[in-house]
């Protein structure tokens, strides 16, 4: 297949969208594929040009045998939500140079356009219905909805206007892919036939990210005791999260020496956290940079305990991309989710963490006090066992490129019975055609 993805974000982003799509187009090229991605130059998650990639406009390399095209884009250093649109419609018009090269340019057999932001579907959209090519739109996190439900856009004429361009994209889409049952239901609910809806879930590569003894941990680079408990949140530190509740329990432990809370990441909401830590006097808090992926396993085995923390606003709308390392390292991860979700009903049903509401700093320093004074163990076992079964990197993308196969029209590939079950794929007769399609000569 000839394909070209459009997002945003791309390796070497080492967490987050980018991450995904990165390793997705690497291992689909590894696969013969001819692949292309058109991204934003690297920013993510510090909210700052990569080194490398300052003061560049339109960058074009080869990565992993992946064409990449690299699109200027203006990249705020404090987020807020008028700023983070003007980033986003810079991105497009970053893209328009390169948009229009593909099209005038040999034909692909399928567009990817991976969502947030959800309107840079338009431009690729607009693309595959004039060369008379299938458009796959895939659903990271549903921005509209996360956008209402966080309070960050409240102008409901706004919001109405973003929720029927959202639709109409799904619906002039081939295939509309997500990472959870809970979105994809989400979809569905906005009027989208299902028989188009696809589950893509987020891999780990379990060869790569593994079970380490704490002695093999980051301990001793971070100053850590190896007696001490380490409560460990590592990621993105933005608004969807609710970090704050970190602080408030923090609090509770300020007296327990040997009990010490580690933050390993970047994000917008970074500096509020730590004016909230240094305001607060806490000295059992420490902030560390996020770590290179080859040190993954070595950061986690840092842990006694994983924080995966959602405001309850976002409930179902993300799953959260740090829970499948934390699996595959074989770690306790305390969860943020209410009942319903898919995130409550994977960790309930597999017995792969502990459950919480989420928002309560209550609920959070009850679970760590009864965790520290528990035997973990059969969580733990556990966790590296869904992680093996149902998150595999190499399992995953070969049932992601099944299901392309399909979407495409190629021959049906064999994947596993039990991915069949658990995630379902598009069938061929499933697939929608876009309403208008206008052919072109490549």
């Amino acid at each position: 297949m000839r394909i070209v993805i459009f997002g945003i974000n791309y390796a070497p982003e080492l967490t987050g969208i980018g991450k995904y799509t990165g390793e997705m187009a690497a291992w689909l090229a590894k696969q013969g594929h001819d692949m292309t991605a058109v991204t934003g130059l690297p920013y993510y998650p510090e909210w700052e040009i990569h080194d490398g990639y300052k003061k560049k406009w339109w960058v074009k390399e080869k990565v992993e045998n992946v064409n990449i095209y690299r699109c200027p884009l203006y990249v705020p250093k404090n987020v807020t939500s008028i700023k983070r649109i003007i980033h986003e419609f810079s991105f497009l018009l970053g893209m328009l140079p390169v948009w229009l090269k593909f099209l005038f340019g040999k034909k692909h057999d399928l567009v990817i356009c991976v969502s947030p932001p959800f309107h840079l579907s338009l431009m690729p959209l607009f693309y595959a219905k004039i060369r008379g090519v299938k458009f796959i739109t895939h659903i990271q996190d549903l921005q509209v909805d996360a956008a209402k439900d966080l309070g960050m856009i409240k102008n409901e004429r706004a919001l109405d206007i973003m929720f029927k361009l959202e639709k109409k994209i799904f619906e002039l889409s081939s295939a509309v892919s997500t990472i959870s049952p809970g979105m994809k239901n989400k979809i569905t609910a906005k009027g989208i036939d299902a028989g188009k809806v696809v589950l893509f879930p987020n891999w780990v590569d379990e060869n790569v990210v593994y079970p380490m003894r704490k002695s093999q941990s980051l301990r001793n680079e971070f100053g850590i005791d190896q007696d001490a408990k380490v409560i460990l949140y590592s990621g993105n530190l933005g608004e969807k999260q609710g970090l704050d509740v970190i602080v408030d329990v923090a609090k509770s432990f300020r007296t327990q020496k040997n009990v010490v809370f580690v933050i390993v990441g970047s994000g917008g909401g970074k500096e509020k956290l730590i004016t909230l830590v240094n305001e607060s006097g806490l000295t059992n808090i420490k902030f560390f940079p996020l770590q290179p992926y080859e040190k993954m396993s070595a950061l986690l085995a840092t842990a006694d305990l994983h924080l995966v923390l959602q405001k309850q606003s976002a409930s179902d709308l993300v799953m959260p991309s740090k829970l499948t390392a934390i699996l595959a390292a074989g770690g306790c991860p305390i969860v943020t989710a209410t009942p319903g979700t898919t995130l409550y009903d994977v960790i309930s049903k597999h017995k792969i963490g502990i459950l919480i509401e989420p928002e309560s700093s209550r609920a959070l320093r009850e679970s760590i006090e009864t965790a520290l004074n528990s035997d973990l163990t059969e969580i733990s076992k556990n966790a590296r066992r869904y992680a093996e079964q149902y998150l595999s990197k190499e399992t995953l993308l070969s049932f992601i490129e099944a299901s392309l196969n399909d979407i495409i029209g190629n021959e049906p590939v064999a994947v596993p019975a039990y991915l069949e079950l658990e995630y379902g794929r598009v069938q061929r007769s499933e697939v929608m055609p876009m309403s208008t399609t206008y052919t072109k000569a490549s």
